[in-house]
């Protein structure tokens, strides 16, 4: 064997031509693989520029002004893993590999010196390294046995589970075995002594120490062969499989989103060049669309807090994302043709990947568990199969890899985006392809379409009358305590022109039975605070989120566009509603269509903590009720009003308020959103069931909420569990109302 430890002249010789050679390998072995890395990346680049470009921009340029732009928030998540602690104990694992893997590729320069020439390079402060990279291994280790524990042994729901994700575990295990065998035989090889700053690689020495030096060298290029091998491999494979995200993950946050996460991109509906408006195919997503599919983890941590998906719909974000990814390579494959597999030996010819109808019904009936997630994974596994005669340019976006059941069930509420820890943007997408299917199509459910023609006919989801908007002023009518009081009215604009505060109603409010309740109880409170408002009244249109949320941007532009005007004519520069979706669709999407900068868009509750602090509102009558607070997802996660609801309930004497397992960022939807308000649930179990059984699990006498479809949707699922007579749904401003006026 020659090996550079041989003796004498003839040895010495032997050790040259053996470097000689070990090195030339060496250098040929890592040009190839990175030639191979090189050529794997290039072609999903190329894959991913059939994409449309990001504002005109194409992915290279983005990256270019996102960088020099620079975010505290880009570092807050890339290098303190932000979202992914979130779930601690996950959270601290990925931080554990996360920074072993960084540490590590010193480690991996330094055992590449010792094989090519012979041992450590001298550098002062060596033997702390050398404890350094031998603590992170072992840290490493363990944080893979509890990776491996969480995937296998408590078996996750979110976690797929098969060879796929094993191949990794494999890869890093192997990894740090051949770490610290090469630096054991490595000291065996120099006869170097037990350290306590190397005490691992010590230790396997002592249990090697009978190999002798022949062996020691064999055992030592064995390992640095397989340490090199392995490292490689692993380089080749990661762009190949879900671990792509470790070069695509800082890209694709360096790209989020700067504007407000409630805005929606505007639709040119007046280009005339336009093909198609929204997603029909693979190739109308942008760029930063499709680099959201490279940057996924398959981490589960989106489907596992989805709505639909816990209740037993179809729709899985997680799911949504991998099939669109499979479908873009397989397609930009077909279309390129080049192969996405490098080498490509082994990789099936023909075919693609297509949802298959005969997916099974995710769930049916309802569960025992209040949420569930594992019907739908395995209906997505099962219905996700790859057909041999199928052509992936031919395979239909909508329909063939997302079913229009899937796209339907989504209520938009952007847990699965606030969860993500690699910045994946799911809720644009789903919109996306709802505006293809709505304005190219003219595909819409039954129920959501009558929703709609109703909103065209009379301003309001059911059809009534447009004239009867302001009815609940009438209706409704406010106590009189002094009958000359003018401040117990409810002026319109007309009426009172000089008024500091527009009311934006809306249609829960002006026309839904319940809602009017809420619209009363903050007209009452406003007067009580002096505050001089007035209502547009049957000049009021609804703000159009609804159409929006359901695809139907004209529809939207149209009632933006007509109520921007009319705030224009009548000098609107304060607005409060108390509907969430009203309040982000005003304060987030119309500036676009508009509204003056200076226009400030207050939701109800922060008027009145504002109103409550300022000592303008004095609860001095006594609520005594237990109440959880129900955090709707167009205030909370999208606009971040978590405290001024609670602000109001905590300056209630006699309420005792108690917070659900799932609250603020991490709130379960009432299953409202997203136009599915207005849609009936045909699969698994009631969203708004399951989220009234988690407010129920905390034992409240109140389920509280400040969104009139939170609360409709409360009140529903008190009625489906029977117990309505004992646990009321009210809105934040009826409780103050109650502790302001006595009950």
């Amino acid at each position: 064997m020659l090996v550079p430890n041989s003796r004498g002249g003839e040895g010495e010789a032997y050790a040259l031509i053996w470097t000689t050679v070990n090195g030339l390998a060496f250098l040929a072995v890592t040009a190839g693989a990175l030639a191979l890395f090189i050529r794997v990346v290039r072609r999903r680049y190329d894959y991913l520029r059939l994409g449309r470009k990001i504002g005109g921009r194409e992915l290279g340029e983005a990256l270019r002004e996102a960088a020099a732009r620079g975010t505290k928030r880009f570092a807050a998540e890339v290098f303190g893993q932000k979202k992914l602690l979130k779930d601690a104990r996950s959270g601290v694992m990925h931080i554990v590999i996360f920074y072993g893997f960084i540490l590590l590729q010193f480690g991996a320069l330094d055992i590449v010196v010792r094989g090519l020439f012979g041992g450590p390079p001298p550098l002062p402060g060596y033997a702390v390294f050398e404890l350094l990279q031998e603590t992170t291994v072992a840290l490493v280790l363990l944080a893979m046995g509890y990776a491996t524990y969480r995937r296998y042994g408590e078996k996750l729901k979110r976690l797929k589970r098969g060879w796929k994700p094993s191949v990794v575990t494999w890869f890093i295990y192997s990894l740090m075995a051949s770490v610290l065998l090469t630096l054991a035989f490595d000291r065996l090889r120099h006869g170097e002594e037990a350290a306590w700053t190397a005490p691992i690689s010590s230790a396997l020495a002592s249990a090697f120490g009978g190999v002798g030096e022949l062996g020691a060298s064999i055992g030592f290029y064995v390992s640095w062969w397989a340490h090199l091998l392995i490292l490689l491999s692993f380089l080749v494979y990661v762009p190949q499989s879900k671990h792509f995200h470790i070069l695509t993950a800082p890209l694709n946050l360096l790209l989020k989103r700067t504007e407000p996460v409630g805005r929606l991109t505007k639709l040119d509906l007046e280009d005339e060049t336009a093909e198609t408006f929204g997603v029909g195919t693979v190739e109308h997503f942008t760029q930063k669309q499709m680099l959201d599919f490279y940057a996924c983890v398959e981490c589960g941590r989106c489907t596992n807090v989805c709505p639909a998906s816990s209740t037993g719909k179809l729709l899985s974000p997680m799911h949504m994302i991998v099939k669109l990814r499979d479908h873009l390579i397989e397609k930009g494959a077909a279309v390129t043709s080049k192969s996405p597999w490098v080498p490509a030996f082994g990789a099936a010819e023909g075919g693609a990947h297509v949802m298959s109808e005969a997916a099974p019904a995710a769930i049916a009936g309802l569960p025992p568990p209040i949420t569930d997630i594992a019907p739908t994974m395995a209906a997505q596994q099962a219905g996700w199969t790859l057909r041999p005669d199928a052509k992936p340019e031919e395979v239909a976006l909508v329909g063939g890899v997302m079913t229009e059941e899937e796209i339907w069930a989504c209520t938009t509420c952007r847990n699965c985006e606030d969860q993500c820890p690699v910045g994946n943007e799911h809720v644009d997408k789903i919109v996306d392809l709802r505006r293809h299917l709505v304005l190219m199509e003219g595909s819409l459910p039954h129920d959501g379409q009558r929703a709609m023609q109703n909103i065209e006919r009379q301003g309001n989801p059911w059809g009534l009358s447009r004239s009867d908007r302001a009815k609940w002023i009438d209706e409704l009518k406010l106590p009189q305590p002094a009958p000359a009081d003018p401040l117990t009215r409810v002026p319109t604009v007309k009426e009172n022109p000089n008024f500091d505060i527009l009311f934006f109603v809306g249609s829960m409010g002006s026309y839904d039975n319940r809602t009017k309740k809420v619209s009363r109880a903050v007209a009452r409170l406003l007067n009580e605070a002096g505050v001089d408002f007035a209502v547009l009244g049957n000049e009021e249109k609804g703000s159009g989120d609804t159409p929006r949320r359901l695809g139907n941007e004209m529809l939207f532009q149209q009632l933006a566009g007509e109520n921007v005007a009319t705030f224009e004519k009548y000098g609107v520069r304060r607005i409060v509603t108390a509907c969430p979706h009203t309040y982000n669709a005003l304060k987030n999407e119309y500036p676009e269509f508009g509204l003056a900068a200076d226009v400030e868009v207050l939701h109800h509750t922060e008027l009145l903590a504002q109103l409550v602090a300022e000592g303008r509102l004095q609860a001095k009558h006594e609520v005594k009720e237990r109440v959880t607070y129900h955090d709707s997802c167009y205030l909370g996660r999208y606009n971040e009003v978590y405290e001024p609801p609670r602000d109001v309930l905590r300056a209630i004497p006699g309420v005792e308020l108690i917070e659900m397992e799932r609250s603020r960022s991490n709130g379960m939807c009432c299953g409202a959103g997203g136009g599915r308000m207005w849609m009936e649930e045909t699969q698994g179990k009631r969203v708004n069931l399951a989220r009234t059984e988690q407010a129920l699990a905390v034992d409240p006498t109140v389920v509280a909420s400040a969104c009139p479809y939170c609360l409709t949707m409360v009140e529903d699922g008190t009625k489906l569990k029977n117990v309505e007579d004992r646990v009321k749904a009210r809105d934040v401003a009826e409780l103050l109302e109650a502790a302001v006026f006595g009950t």
